[in-house]
């Protein structure tokens, strides 16, 4: 039985209030989205970490971040590895060209960690290295929820954190591509809100699409009808593996790492975005103790035959999945999506892995047992904030609601018979130390 639980139970909030931050969230926040299906994609209860346990997940995220990019340095220098990773072709043959290494420093890395509290304490399912999302809830939702919690604080804030990065690449005016997929009202939605806080801090933003953008000598302009000149800074929220579907005349070879103009993110992050990163780890010569500690172990599928393991016993994701889309996790995954699932793994296993499948702790509410992921933001290797979301399930997909995290400074977990206050666990409190 566990008895360091990282949370603490709090009330949520009644309707009539929860209202009124609905409201708020949507005209405020640009939170389009409120409700999927017959979920409300917002939840009235926040998950309220101790202190001690978010500064272990601020410990652990700060190193998985500075051993990602490192990972990620060494296989740009071997890029027969790039396959392995389940890319396709198009962008591995670009990530292969000497000029796709990063530059240090010059462009910001943006990742999103999403861990969970399981029997054996945190782990992590993913990190969202390419495109995370999740700033309207993490910035504005979070905040909108704190004021209705006194004694709760935020985690941080991600947009803020992004604003500034802005200005330590090109200063305190500029201009600033949003570059995403304009057919989606989800990542609209996400633009829009950031474009409102960068205009505010002084920026003229831009939401365009990648084919907008034009390059000289390595430098991004915008060639559009309400926008056309240089830009700045170039923020992308356009998954790289569609950047081949791209016309070559937009130059989209840019935006993944051999670019003047500074990026969040350049697109070699899909290397770490990749569910397949594990299986190259061993050939990179390089430690990475917080990464094997935090990732359940990852298989080939192809491999699975000679450890002569039961498929049920694992959890198969796609290489390049997100969202929790086409999961498999037996018991879990509705019964009716399996048979498409084990379809694509027979017909394409290089674009498949399995890994361990961990216990998650359910966080007890008056809703009943729910599951918390909570995604840890690291810019340039510093924490500036975390995204949570809970299930009904211990599958975060499209159906889980967005939860505030805050942290409680002042507060304590109450005792009784099965509970003890939150200590981090030595094991992975040391982890890479």
């Amino acid at each position: 039985m566990v008895t360091r639980l990282p949370w603490l139970p709090v009330e949520a909030l009644g309707p009539r209030v929860f209202a009124e931050v609905k409201h708020a969230a949507i005209f405020e926040c640009c939170k389009w989205d409120p409700q999927v299906e017959d979920v409300c994609t917002l939840s009235s209860l926040p998950v309220v970490l101790e202190a001690k346990a978010w500064e272990e997940l601020v410990a652990i995220a700060r190193k998985l971040a500075h051993e990602t990019i490192a990972a990620e340095t060494a296989i740009l220098e071997q890029p027969s590895l790039l396959k392995k990773l389940g890319i396709p072709w198009a962008l591995r043959r670009r990530l292969a060209h000497p000029k796709s290494s990063v530059a240090p420093g010059r462009h910001s890395r943006l990742i999103r960690f999403d861990f969970h509290f399981t029997t054996e304490g945190w782990r992590i399912s993913e990190a969202n290295s390419d495109v995370p999302g999740g700033f309207n809830e993490a910035s504005g939702f979070t905040r909108l929820m704190a004021r209705r919690f006194g004694d709760l604080t935020t985690s941080g804030d991600p947009v803020t954190g992004m604003v500034a990065a802005i200005a330590k690449s090109c200063g305190r005016t500029g201009t600033v591509a949003l570059a995403h997929a304009t057919a989606f009202s989800d990542d609209r939605q996400v633009m829009v809100f950031l474009s409102r806080r960068l205009e505010e801090a002084g920026y003229q933003a831009h939401l365009a699409a990648p084919d907008h953008l034009r390059w000289a000598d390595g430098k991004a302009s915008l060639a559009t009808a309400w926008a056309s000149g240089p830009v700045d800074f170039v923020f992308r929220f356009f998954p790289a593996e569609w950047l081949p579907s791209l016309p070559s005349r937009c130059g989209w070879r840019h935006l993944l790492g051999n670019s003047e103009t500074p990026l969040c993110n350049p697109g070699c992050a899909i290397i770490s975005q990749s569910k397949r990163f594990p299986l190259v780890w061993d050939q990179l010569g390089i430690p990475l103790p917080t990464w094997r500690a935090m990732l359940p172990a990852t298989y080939d599928v192809r491999a699975l035959g000679k450890m002569n393991r039961s498929r049920d016993s694992l959890v198969f994701k796609p290489a390049l999945g997100r969202v929790g889309d086409m999961i498999r996790m037996q018991g879990v995954t509705a019964q009716n999506e399996l048979p498409k699932i084990d379809r694509s793994i027979r017909r394409h296993p290089g674009n498949w892995v399995a890994q361990e499948r961990f216990e998650a702790v359910p966080m007890a509410s008056e809703f009943g047992d729910l599951y918390p992921c909570i995604g840890v933001y690291t810019l340039d290797g510093s924490v500036i904030g975390a995204y949570g979301r809970i299930g009904r399930n211990p599958l975060i997909n499209h159906l889980a609601q967005d939860a505030a995290v805050l942290i409680a400074t002042n507060r304590s977990s109450p005792l009784d018979s099965d509970t003890k206050p939150y200590e981090p666990l030595r094991s992975i409190q040391t982890v890479g130390a």
